[in-house]
């Protein structure tokens, strides 16, 4: 049987890796401002987190930004149909998962990655902000690796702005009750991110950062 080098051979999968990253750099570096948008993919058509994901692209595309999310459906599709519905571009990072993850029909620009690690640098590289609405394990993670990469001053700050505080309640008083006053993170690394509710209030936050700058 003749076996694929790419998943055999390590010295061949570098190659794989580099591809990635080219075909990405070229097809983002085209793109203007842009902000990443995060959340669960098993949210539902209609639902309240849906239509505050749509509405949040919705009027960041009218800022002009392009949005950028996972490709997926939930709140990826959201925040794609809502930068499509307002006239921005609308793009998509897929990854190849063995739950294959079909794009959403409102991506305009579509990239398909095999590998998670080059995916993230694309959503982080391209991004002016952060916008991270009610998700799982994938959600947290992109909001984890944003904040940590900024308090360790590998990345510049940028906004990061957390949507619904009911969702993240827990979360947060974790961080302030527990990690905090273990002394794990500093008051400043608190401050990171940022926790809003309603759509106008993220645009505000992103504003309000780079008016400052």
């Amino acid at each position: 049987m003749i076996r694929d080098n790419f998943t055999q051979e390590e010295t061949w999968r570098v190659f794989r890796i580099m591809s990635e990253f080219i075909d990405g750099f070229e097809a983002l570096s085209q793109v203007g401002n842009a902000v990443s948008i995060f959340g669960s993919s098993r949210t539902k058509r209609g639902s309240q987190y849906y239509r505050l994901a749509e509405e949040i692209a919705y009027l960041l595309a009218k800022d002009g930004y392009a949005i950028i999310t996972g490709s997926g459906p939930g709140i990826m599709e959201a925040a794609n149909k809502g930068a499509k519905r307002a006239g921005g571009e609308s793009i998509g990072l897929n990854i190849q998962i063995p739950l294959e993850q079909k794009p959403n029909k409102y991506v305009d620009i579509l990239l398909n990655f095999r590998y998670f690690f080059v995916r993230k640098v694309m959503f982080v590289k391209y991004a002016k902000a952060f916008v991270i609405l009610p998700g799982g394990y994938g959600t947290l993670d992109e909001f984890t690796e944003a904040i940590n990469l900024i308090q360790t001053r590998r990345i510049g700050k940028f906004p990061v702005v957390l949507v619904n505080r009911k969702y993240w309640q827990g979360m947060l008083n974790w961080l302030r009750g527990v990690v905090l006053k273990k002394g794990n993170i500093s008051k400043e690394d608190v401050d990171i991110f940022t926790v809003v509710d309603k759509p106008r209030e993220v645009i505000a936050e992103i504003r309000k950062f780079y008016d400052k700058t």
